[in-house]
């Protein structure tokens, strides 16, 4: 039996922390890219929830076996990426996590408005995605694009027909 951990109060007030068990054949963690792509043609016949599927295709095709590969044969020849190697400029990028509670911790100002990702590797078409302020599902968006690309997105009635 596991004996839990105990923090002075002083280190309560200033983590938040989760004792997680992990599986035997976990090896830490490591962000690697997965890949889905779609014609201009094909995202214009097609509706969001399409392009949504193709998306939780790749999500799910995203094997713990896949995983290990791509370490591994990163470990085999290690290599430092740059954004610009990795990611064209016609391409649209999604990253973060549901597994921080990010408005969940609290430092004494009330819950957060709203979340940001920061300054760090910000360039057109990236999607920053956050377990929703209210919760039930609900899904908050950082999107980055250009001052005219974005005004063509908010005019464009069935994307904003899904977001508030």
């Amino acid at each position: 039996m596991k004996r839990p951990i105990h923090l002075p109060p002083w280190d309560l007030l200033m983590l938040s922390v989760h004792y997680i068990q992990k599986h035997p054949d976990y090896f830490g963690n490591s962000i690697n890219p997965m890949r889905t792509s779609a014609a201009v043609g094909e995202l214009l016949r097609n509706d969001l929830g399409w392009a949504a599927w193709r998306l939780h295709e790749a999500v799910v095709g995203h094997s713990d076996e896949k995983i290990k590969g791509f370490v591994s044969a990163w470990l085999e020849s290690p290599v430092v990426y740059r954004m610009e190697q990795v990611f064209d400029t016609d391409s649209v990028m999604m990253g973060s996590s549901p597994r921080f509670d990010k408005y969940g911790i609290e430092f004494g100002l009330g819950k957060a408005v709203a979340l940001r990702s920061g300054y760090a590797n910000k360039f057109s078409g990236k999607v920053t995605g956050y377990p929703g302020r209210d919760g039930g599902g609900s899904v908050d968006l950082e999107i980055c694009l250009p001052p005219a690309t974005m005004a063509a997105l908010e005019s464009d009635e069935e994307f904003m027909s899904c977001v508030s």
